[in-house]
């Protein structure tokens, strides 16, 4: 039996914390130090939150945990320090081994499909002969496991060359990788950009992708520090912006591409997709009712000056294909799928090109001074 230590105490609280949703609330010191008397175990935490309430739950999970499982103990005391919020960690960024192209898609709104088209986008990828992976970077709304239908999945691990990696979910032959698999489904992720960036951090490179010709990243909406986070990361190949043609939507769109094309980030904008462009019923085949604007999306693209690469209309099987679980690309040649399908091909022909015509895109270094973020290339 080993002795009872205050390392052995703290590695099994540690344990314990890494399977709790705690993260926002210890600091990054964690357990500061941890005192044994003769029934009595004095721990010293360092806590971000300080409310009551945090620190009820913190009590009563310590004192659980020590007494259920060191029994020479009859009383747990916990001092709590409150540090400061952490800093959001340096991510060391590297390329990928095996991977060919990493492309980002990206919409400056919520709302507008960037998920959807994500996943239909890599289904029709893979349709055409490619090896597709999708991670999901949207820590706080994580899409892509309800339409691969894989909700209830868990990524395994495999020793690779003497280290644990994960191994992302399969689906449609697409290799899939979310935080919504190491969640509840009803289980709200409430982290701090630093928690965020670290979780990121862990899908990227502690996942074994093997070789992949093309790996999709499926943006939260905005322009913050989940995509500096990314682009720190990883060297990316190309972004793609998805809109809905009206204003609200295309200004925020016009700062998403803004972002990318920034004089030290560089990320070449692949185009514009145009998402629930307007809508025909099935009693009126002629008509096109463009509900949200008309050609707003196309106009942007020729403003900006980049490519434009199709629009998709409003049509209810593709909402219901993705609430189910199966991406409307995967229908058999029908006028949806053929028309996702003339999209990605124009994705495709935008990366051959940018891939002839433009150096490998860097990595960039972020350093933060006074509150704002200054952006170097690496």
């Amino acid at each position: 039996m080993k002795k009872i230590s205050p390392q052995l105490i703290k590695q099994y609280l540690n344990s314990v914390f890494e399977k709790t949703d705690l993260n926002g609330i210890i600091g990054s010191d964690g357990i500061r130090n941890i005192n044994i008397f003769s029934h009595e175990v004095v721990i010293d935490l360092s806590i971000l939150n300080p409310t009551l309430q945090a620190k009820k739950k913190l009590e009563s999970l310590i004192e659980t945990a020590v007494l259920k499982n060191f029994q020479n103990f009859s009383k747990v005391v916990v001092n709590f320090f409150v540090v400061k919020e952490e800093k959001a960690p340096l991510i060391k960024g590297k390329a990928i081994k095996n991977i060919k192209n990493i492309v980002a898609v990206a919409s400056g709104k919520g709302g507008v499909g960037k998920s959807t088209v994500t996943a239909n986008l890599s289904i029709s990828l893979a349709k055409m002969g490619f090896s597709v992976g999708v991670l999901d970077a949207d820590i706080y709304g994580p899409s892509i496991p309800m339409m691969f239908d894989v909700l209830n999945e868990k990524p395994k691990s495999k020793n690779i060359n003497g280290v644990s990696k994960m191994i992302p979910i399969s689906s449609y032959g697409v290799k899939l990788l979310s935080i919504g698999f190491f969640t509840k489904i009803d289980q709200a992720v409430i982290w701090r950009g630093p928690m965020a960036s670290k979780a990121l951090n862990q899908m990227i490179f502690d996942c074994h992708w093997d070789e992949l010709d093309f790996l999709l990243i499926d943006l939260p909406p905005g322009t913050g520090d989940i995509h500096l986070s990314i682009m720190q990361a990883l060297p990316i190949s190309g972004a793609v912006v998805v809109s809905t043609p009206q204003p609200v939507a295309l200004a925020d769109a016009k700062k998403a591409v803004a972002m990318f094309e920034q004089e030290n980030i560089k990320v070449p904008v692949l185009g514009i997709i145009e998402n629930m462009s307007f809508f025909t019923p099935d009693e009126l085949p002629k008509n096109k009712y463009y509900i949200f604007g008309r050609e707003g999306a196309k106009n942007l693209a020729t403003d900006l000056r980049v490519p434009f690469l199709g629009e998709i209309p409003i049509y209810q099987s593709i909402r219901e294909a993705g609430d189910i679980g199966r991406p409307a690309s995967m229908q058999q040649k029908t006028m949806i799928s053929n028309l996702l399908l003339e999209i990605t091909k124009n994705v495709v022909y935008q990366l051959v090109k940018r891939n002839k015509e433009l150096p490998k895109t860097e990595i960039i270094k972020i350093t933060t001074m006074a509150g704002c973020s200054a952006v170097n290339n690496k």
